[in-house]
């Protein structure tokens, strides 16, 4: 599949007499840029050793508009947009009812969906001997980074490590004992109290709105049952902890990085996104849980250079999307005169009244439904009976006349924006498939949330979600802040000219030469 304006890289690009052996990606699911500034005085650990010793590019992003896990997964590894990877939403990112999950205990997942090839893809061209490890606590985090390859490929559900059957029959015994240890089971009861004392806190701990109704202040305490405690462990920091320790048994058990050629290890961190969600990206959760990753990467990179060559490891870390600040919270930074601004904005009534309507002319009411920001439409259905260009265009007539609604534009229109001086359609653009079924993207008002709650969200194609941190960390790399334009897409091809191979399709992203090591530059500290 060729990509018109994309870039190729020569096998013989990089020039390095020895490539890494092992390339770790980290992913910290909506882990946003500003968090470092942030809190840098209070980190110790893997956060500030990468930021400090990295090539870190302070103006990156996930260019597409559809700022969710899945599509911001595809395109890590990829170097191409959701509009190439054909992952264009959370919904139908992973599920897949012919791969279940050996066990049981969640649902079917696989990469069926995903189009093209992906970093493990053009390393095993080069030589088939290269292997990848990819593991988070959601199974899009995991799969998404190695698009189709059949690798190693774990996800948590219900309480314990596994995958589905589109990667294996059977769990190896090191995932079992893992799993057998019941880290999460035997943690019930244990309470998440903050790591320093409160005067290292900013943040107010009793916020109203925070929590979705919970209690929202500390201490948070997992259930005293140990079946329910293994479920809501996926909401407490310790869940980036034991992914980072499943991952390091992993590149033990594997032997990643041992032999003379490439290995993948690729990690997402899911809880920052739990907690965000829940609390905020303003909340002192938010502080301590950036606290905690910061501590959980510096154990993996200890625990990598304690037992590999650290000359030969290579790590790149970024987000697959930022978040909005809770509705309140950002009034009450920005107060704007009454009904300036809209803080929700619910589609569902709207798209009720159409389907309502077309019933009454025997259409199926979901051959025309809303998939979040997303009109999906089966023209088979109108076929004989309604014009669908009809129907679309008065439904987004009367989506336009909603306040907190900025815009409802036709994918086909899309194509003629502005794309070079308008950065919310350009990321249309990027976000939308040729061939999908979408006839029809909403953009709402900038910090307005698409439903009917008040909570910290993401899924827009504007900065606050679309900006994310991006960085690599290794010998070959130049320290330093680098602030031109750059984009996730970009990550692939830079680590493909690294380790001297070609990928083998056009791609989106470019190499960002800038970070490259050159004699005079910088080391890595």
């Amino acid at each position: 599949m060729l990509f018109p304006g994309a870039v190729t890289l020569s096998a013989q690009s990089a020039g390095y007499q020895q490539a890494p052996s092992l390339v770790v990606v980290i992913t910290v699911d909506q882990l946003r840029p500003d968090y470092y500034a942030r809190y840098r005085s209070q980190l110790t650990g893997g956060l500030r050793r990468l930021y400090e010793g990295g090539a870190v590019f302070t103006d990156a992003y996930q260019d597409h508009a559809n700022t969710e896990t899945a599509p911001g997964h595809s395109a890590i590894l990829s170097g191409r947009f959701p509009n190439h990877t054909g992952i264009v939403l959370n919904t139908v990112g992973v599920p897949d009812p012919q791969s279940p999950l050996i066990g049981g205990g969640g649902p079917p997942a696989s990469p069926f969906r995903f189009r093209g090839s992906t970093l493990i893809d053009w390393m095993r061209t080069n030589d088939p001997r290269s292997r990848a490890l990819s593991v988070s606590r959601k199974d899009r985090g995991a799969i998404l980074p190695l698009g189709r390859a059949h690798q190693s490929v774990y996800w948590y559900a219900s309480g314990r490590f596994t995958t589905s059957t589109y990667y294996a029959d059977t769990l190896p015994d090191w995932v079992r004992s893992f799993n057998a240890l019941r880290i999460p089971e035997r943690s019930a009861g244990k309470s998440w109290t903050p790591l320093l004392p409160d005067s290292a806190y900013t943040e107010k701990d009793d916020v109203i709105y925070e929590g979705e109704g919970d209690p929202t202040t500390f201490p948070h305490v997992l259930s005293s049952d140990s079946a329910r405690a293994a479920l809501e462990y996926v909401e407490f920091p310790w869940m980036d902890s034991l992914t980072v320790q499943l991952a390091l048994k992993g590149v033990r058990e594997l032997g990643l990085g041992t032999s003379d050629l490439p290995d993948l290890l690729a990690i997402s961190l899911s809880t920052t996104d739990a907690v965000g969600h829940r609390y905020g990206p303003d909340s002192k959760e938010m502080h301590d849980q950036i606290l905690r990753v910061d501590k959980y990467l510096g154990t993996l990179l200890d625990s990598l250079y304690a037992s590999r060559d650290s000359t030969q490891i290579v790590v790149a870390l970024t987000a697959d999307h930022g978040v909005a600040p809770y509705p309140e919270f950002h009034t009450e930074l920005h107060p704007v005169p009454a009904g300036q601004y809209v803080p929700n904005v619910d589609l569902r009534p709207l798209i009720a009244s159409f389907q309502t309507a077309l019933a009454k002319t025997n259409i199926n009411p979901a051959a025309f439904h809303l998939d979040e920001w997303a009109l999906i439409v089966d023209r088979r259905e109108f076929d004989g009976v309604l014009n669908a260009d009809s129907v679309i265009d008065s439904f987004a007539a009367a989506a336009r006349r909603l306040p907190g609604v900025l815009r409802a534009d036709r994918p086909r229109d899309l194509f003629r924006a502005d794309t070079l001086h308008d950065a919310v359609m350009r990321r249309w653009v990027h976000a939308i498939p040729q061939d999908s079924p979408i006839e029809l993207v909403i953009t709402l008002t900038p910090y307005t949330l698409l439903g009917p709650r008040g909570y910290a969200e993401h899924g827009t194609p504007y900065d606050y979600d679309a900006h994310v941190p991006m960085l690599f960390y290794g010998p070959q790399f130049a320290r330093g802040q680098y602030h031109e334009f750059s984009r996730v897409v970009d990550m692939a091809p830079t680590l493909a000219y690294l380790l001297g191979i070609k990928p083998t399709e056009l791609l989106d992203g470019h190499i960002l030469m800038s970070a490259m090591r050159r004699p005079g530059n910088a080391g890595m500290r």
